[in-house]
């Protein structure tokens, strides 16, 4: 099947580096194939990192979900993992997703083809881990691939933290979500079938604009949960308003602050989602 792990690849092997406490395996679809790295076990949740890759922060973040009991499978999209966030860093990548044929930055209503590899990889960890379905984060560049995900059966928990595609250049990209208007419909029609979505982003963050959760709500409703983090000036907490990920490098883990608070109720989130979900699952199954 053209969804599957390429039999000819060798077998899984533990990753090296930063990656030491991870499994790595590639994953092909359709002549696209990029690393994946495992770790943990029950639920499975696909980690979408964000520009510009596999930060420090990212591991830490799927560290936290394995240990939270969840199976984490974050694939290797771009940049180099491990590496720490800089401003060249995040220009030199910003550059390279330019040019690569997988990405679209600026198309308002239809992502690059790196997403029908993406929901590829959702189908593969479902069926591999069974269960009613998988969880799903995106942030920043792959933010709103967690929302086109949610298209597909399998995904009954996404998180849409920061999304910032189409790059919000001019007002009518500013409220556009990069998804295919058949796709929207498939999205509302899961909405109104009771499928929650998490969204999360800082209210000053101009890489993720109001419009663009304006129109998360006009899509979904009552069932998106949006979380909103005050980041403008005189805010409570200090907060700078360049502060743009809820979930890794803008986290400040201390019990109390607001992202921490985001990230525990993601936390909670994905548990009712996954775990309650897969007890339920089981109880029918038995019947």
């Amino acid at each position: 099947m053209a969804n599957d792990i390429n039999t000819d690849r060798t077998p899984a092997q533990r990753g090296s580096g930063p990656m030491s406490d991870f499994e790595e395996f590639t994953f092909f679809h359709e002549g696209i194939s990029h690393p994946v790295y495992r770790r943990g076990s029950g639920p499975g949740i696909v980690l979408m990192h964000e520009l510009p890759g596999i930060t420090p922060e990212a591991i830490r973040l799927a560290a936290r979900l394995a240990g939270a009991g969840f199976t984490v499978v974050m694939p290797h999209l771009f940049g180099t993992p491990g590496r720490p966030v800089s401003g060249p860093y995040i220009a030199k990548e910003l550059i390279r997703l330019c040019v690569r044929r997988e990405f679209s930055l600026l198309e308002k209503h239809r992502p690059g083809p790196i997403a029908d590899w993406l929901r590829a990889l959702c189908r593969h960890v479902h069926q591999e881990l069974g269960g009613p379905g998988i969880g799903v984060i995106g942030m920043c560049l792959t933010g709103n691939f967690a929302l086109l995900m949610m298209a597909d059966p399998c995904v009954i928990a996404p998180v849409v933290s920061q999304p910032s595609l189409p790059l919000p250049i001019g007002k009518e990209r500013s409220g556009a979500l990069q998804i295919p208007d058949e796709e929207l419909v498939k999205i509302r029609r899961r909405a109104a079938e009771g499928v929650p979505v998490l969204g999360l982003r800082f209210t000053a963050d101009g890489g993720c604009p109001k419009e663009r959760f304006a129109r998360l709500r006009q899509e979904l409703g009552d069932q998106l949960e949006a979380i909103e983090i005050e980041s403008g000036p005189g805010n409570s907490n200090g907060i700078p308003g360049s502060a743009h990920s809820v979930l890794t490098l803008d986290l400040v883990d201390q019990d109390g602050h607001p992202t921490r608070a985001a990230l525990e109720r993601m936390l909670s989130f994905l548990s009712k989602q996954l775990h309650q979900g897969t007890a339920a699952h089981s109880d029918r199954m038995r019947r």
